[in-house]
C-alpha cells in the first residue's frame, strides 16, 4: 500500500488545515478516466482497533472523502482532533516565533546544539511527524490513515521544550540595570512566547503519554514585562504645548501600556516639537499649519527609537480659533494613532544578547 510521509506540514488551526501533496494524473484525449479495480478492503476502514492493536507505538486516525486528497485532509483532521483545543495558538504569535527563527536571534540565546529547522517548521501550528500510512478506495469514497510515530514525536517535542527552557533562563537572567529597561521588558516578552510554545509542545506529549512538569506559562512572563514597564519612567517634554494636552494625549499611550510618565533625567525620553503658524486667509476664515515631530530617545546611547510625524491645516474665522482646532486634531491624531504605533514598535523589539 501507499506509505507518504508528510513531515512539518499539518496546520493545527482546523479552519486553516494546510497539507500540500504532488499528485500526477494522465488522460488521453476523449477517453474516459481509467478507475482501478479496487484492492481488498483492509481492516481499518471500519475499524482501528486491530489497526491500534498491532501498532501500539503509534497514534492514528482515519478520514473519508470524495478524492484521495480529501480524505487525507480529513485524516489529519481528524488526528488533530485527538490534540483538542490546547495545541492552537495565534498565528501572529506562530509569524513572530518565525521570524525570530529564521533571523538567528533563538540560537543566540541558546548555549548547545539543537536544530532549529524543526522548531521554525513546527512553530506551534504544525505536528510534527505526521504520515499518511494506508489509502484506499472502493471507486466511489476513498479513505486515508493518518499516523504519528509516538516515540520519534515524544523525542523531538521534549528536546524543543529542553532548548526552549534554557532559551527562556538565558532571557529573563538579568542585573537589575539590565531588567528596567526596553531590553528587559521586550526579553520577558519574548520569553512569553516561547513559553507559549512549550504549552503547547507539552500539550502534544501529554497525548502521547509523556506529560512534562513544571512547564511555565507565557502569562507569568507577560506579567513580568508588565511589572518591567511600571518601573520605566518615560520623560516626556512637549515645547509650545497648550494647557498640557498633547503631553496628555503622549503620556496616554505610554501609561495605557503600562508605563510611567513623568521626571527628570529618565533615560528614555519623548521629545516633542510643536510649531503653529498662520498661512492664509480663505473668505473670512484664517488657516494655520501645525507641525509636530515627535521621537522617543535613549538618552544612553543617543538613539532615536520611535519618530512620530504630522502636518495638519485648520481654519477659522479668527487665528486663536484656528489654532485651538489645531491642537483639537493634533490631540485626536495622538490619541488615534501614537498607542498603536508604540505597542507595534515595542511587540517588534527583538532581545540582544
Amino acid at each position: 500500500m501507499f506509505r507518504a510521509k508528510l513531515f512539518l506540514a499539518l496546520k493545527v488551526f482546523p479552519a486553516g488545515l494546510c497539507l500540500v501533496l504532488a499528485f500526477a494524473s494522465c488522460a488521453t484525449g476523449g477517453a474516459a478516466a481509467f478507475v482501478p479495480t479496487a484492492a481488498p478492503r483492509p481492516e481499518w476502514v471500519s475499524d482501528l482497533s486491530g489497526y491500534r492493536s498491532a501498532r501500539p507505538t503509534h497514534l492514528v486516525a482515519t478520514g473519508t472523502g470524495n478524492s484521495r486528497h480529501n480524505a487525507e485532509m480529513d485524516a489529519l483532521r481528524q488526528l488533530v482532533m485527538i490534540f483538542g483545543t490546547d495545541i492552537q495558538v495565534d498565528s501572529r504569535l506562530v509569524e513572530s516565533y518565525r521570524e525570530v527563527v529564521r533571523s538567528g536571534v533563538v540560537a543566540s540565546w541558546e548555549d548547545t546544539a539543537f536544530d532549529r529547522t524543526v522548531a521554525l517548521e513546527a512553530g506551534m501550528d504544525n505536528l510534527i511527524g505526521v504520515e499518511i500510512g494506508d489509502f484506499w478506495t472502493d471507486g466511489r469514497t476513498h479513505f486515508a490513515l493518518a499516523t504519528m510515530n509516538r516515540a520519534s514525536t515524544v523525542r523531538i517535542y521534549s528536546e524543543m521544550i529542553r532548548a526552549n527552557r534554557e532559551i527562556i533562563d538565558n532571557l529573563t537572567n538579568m542585573t537589575p540595570a539590565e531588567r528596567n529597561t526596553f531590553d528587559g521588558f521586550s526579553r520577558y516578552r519574548f520569553a512569553a512566547m516561547i513559553a507559549d510554545m512549550n504549552v503547547s509542545y507539552g500539550a502534544v506529549l501529554s497525548v502521547m503519554g509523556a506529560p512534562q512538569q513544571g512547564i511555565r506559562r507565557g502569562e507569568d512572563f507577560r506579567r513580568g514585562a508588565m511589572e518591567i514597564a511600571a518601573a520605566i519612567p518615560i520623560a516626556i517634554n512637549v515645547s509650545n504645548d497648550r494647557a498640557g494636552r498633547l503631553q496628555g494625549a503622549f503620556a496616554g499611550a505610554f501609561t495605557d501600556l503600562g508605563f510611567r510618565t513623568g521626571g527628570t533625567g529618565r533615560r528614555y525620553v519623548l521629545d516633542v516639537d510643536v510649531t503653529v503658524q498662520p498661512t492664509d486667509h480663505a473668505g473670512q476664515n484664517v488657516f494655520v499649519r501645525m507641525e509636530l515631530s515627535a521621537n522617543l530617545i535613549d538618552t544612553w546611547t543617543g538613539a532615536v527609537l520611535l519618530p512620530f510625524t504630522f502636518n495638519l491645516r485648520e481654519g477659522h474665522r479668527t487665528q486663536a480659533e484656528a489654532e485651538n482646532r489645531a491642537f483639537l486634531e493634533a490631540e485626536r491624531r495622538i490619541n488615534n494613532l501614537y498607542g498603536a504605533l508604540l505597542s507595534d514598535y515595542l511587540s517588534r523589539l527583538v532581545p540582544r544578547r
